[in-house]
C-alpha cells in the first residue's frame, strides 16, 4: 500500500500543478481549486507514505517523478519545448529515482 499511496501522492501533484498553470495566478474558479485539492490530496497521501518510506527516499521519487511527469505534460498539453539538454535531465533523473529503489538499501532499511 504505500507505494500505491505514494504514486497517489504523486498524481495528485501532478494535477495540482498542471491546474496551476491554467488558473491563471488563481484568477479561474475551477483550476484554482483542483489546485488546492491536488496538493492537499497529495501531502496527505505523502504523509501516509511516510509512515514506511524513509523521508528522502520518498521525497526524492515524489519530485523526481513529479518534475519528469510536469516536464512532459508541460510539452504535450502547453507545447513547452525540450530540448536534449532538458531530455538528458528527465533520464537522468528518472536513473536517480531507479537507482534509490533498486538498488540502494536506504529504500528498504527504516526505522
Amino acid at each position: 500500500m504505500n507505494w500505491l499511496y505514494l504514486a497517489i501522492a504523486i498524481l495528485s501533484e501532478v494535477i495540482g500543478t498542471t491546474a496551476l498553470k491554467s488558473s491563471n495566478g488563481f484568477t479561474r474558479l475551477v483550476p484554482s481549486i483542483l489546485v488546492a485539492m491536488g496538493y492537499g490530496c497529495s501531502f496527505y497521501f505523502l504523509s501516509l507514505t511516510l509512515r514506511s518510506i524513509p523521508v528522502g527516499i520518498a521525497y526524492a521519487v515524489w519530485s523526481g517523478v513529479g518534475v519528469v511527469l510536469i516536464s512532459l505534460l508541460g510539452w504535450w498539453m502547453f507545447g513547452q519545448k525540450l530540448d536534449l539538454a532538458a531530455m538528458i535531465g528527465i533520464g537522468l533523473i528518472l536513473a536517480g529515482v531507479l537507482v534509490l529503489n533498486l538498488l540502494s538499501q536506504s529504500a528498504t532499511n527504516h526505522d
